[in-house]
Parts: C-alpha cells; sequence; structure tokens
C-alpha cells in the first residue's frame, strides 16, 4: 500500500454517509459501466441497517477523511453463510497506491470470520473484469450459477459468481 493509504479508514455504516454512499455506488453503476439504475431500484441502500446490519452481516464505508470512497457489504443468508455486496471504490482511488479495494475486502473476511461465516458467495457482472481479477487474487473460485445456495439473493446483472470457503479446509466445491 502506498503512502496515501494513511489516510483511508473503514467504518460501519452511519447514516450522516449513507447519501454518500449512494451516489458513490450509482454513479460508478451508471456511468462507469452503463446501467440504467438509480436508487430507487436498490432498495437495500434505503434500509442499509435492516438489511445488511443482521446477524453476520454489516455495511461498510471507506472514507478518505470524510468523504465516502468506497463501500462493502455482507448479507447474511444463513447457514454460516453470507453474500458480498456493494463492493465499489470511487475510480481516483484504486490501485495499490489508496488499497482501498483490498482494505474493504479484508475488514468485510476479518468481521465474517469473526462471526462465524464458513462462506462467502458474490455476483457480478462481466463488465467488471478488474474485479474478477480481484476477487481470484484474493482466494475466490469461480462457480457457476446452479452451485450459489439457495437464499443467495440475485441481481439481474449478475452474470459470473465466486465462493470463498473461510473455513480453510480442503474442500474443492461449494457446500
Amino acid at each position: 500500500m502506498g503512502a496515501n493509504a494513511v489516510h483511508i479508514r473503514l467504518i460501519p455504516f452511519q447514516s450522516q454517509h449513507a447519501a454518500a454512499a449512494g451516489q458513490l455506488i450509482v454513479s460508478i453503476q451508471r456511468e462507469e459501466f452503463g446501467f440504467d439504475i438509480d436508487l430507487e431500484r436498490q432498495p437495500d441502500l434505503a434500509a442499509i441497517p435492516a438489511y445488511y446490519q443482521q446477524g453476520a452481516g454489516n455495511f461498510w464505508m471507506a472514507l478518505d477523511r470524510e468523504k465516502v470512497v468506497g463501500t462493502i457489504a455482507l448479507k447474511d443468508i444463513g447457514d454460516h453463510t453470507a453474500a458480498l455486496r456493494k463492493m465499489f471504490v470511487a475510480a481516483e482511488y484504486r490501485g495499490a497506491e489508496w488499497g482501498v479495494a483490498a482494505k474493504l475486502l479484508q475488514g468485510a473476511l476479518d468481521w465474517a470470520k469473526q462471526h462465524a461465516v464458513q462462506n462467502v458467495f458474490l455476483g457480478t457482472t462481466d463488465k467488471f473484469r478488474a474485479a474478477h481479477r480481484f476477487y481470484e487474487k484474493h482466494g475466490f473460485a469461480l462457480i457457476e450459477k446452479t452451485q450459489l445456495p439457495a437464499s443467495f439473493p440475485f441481481m439481474p446483472v449478475d452474470t459470473r459468481f465466486y465462493w470463498l470457503d473461510l473455513k480453510q479446509s480442503d474442500a474443492a466445491s461449494p457446500p
């Protein structure tokens, strides 16, 4: 991590940052990836505590001083399993110089382990190629949609799916 990373801190969701987090997420979805989406079609963002901050779930924001520069969430989907959601980092804060994405992911995975989560699944789109490399570099395995648990919260844009075994066992495939 570069010198800039020292200014970045990870915090659980706080309501005073809700609008900035939503704006960051939607701007990346629309402007960088061309999705026709807005906050109204993402009701989870209007009810973050109720949707994410339950059981082993949580929602975090990366702040550069008080500016929201990244988000990540875990949704508890039962049976010691979580869905990784809303992983977004502002373009100017990407890369090793900042380490924002790695800090967000590590924070979420540390939380998951502390809360007895054994499996983490995520869905993403073919357009997020850098994200594919990032997840694979951090131990996530590409899986078929049919290998996801029934409780996994599908997003219509998701076409690629990943799984991470937090049990550190020799398991070769998702449960």
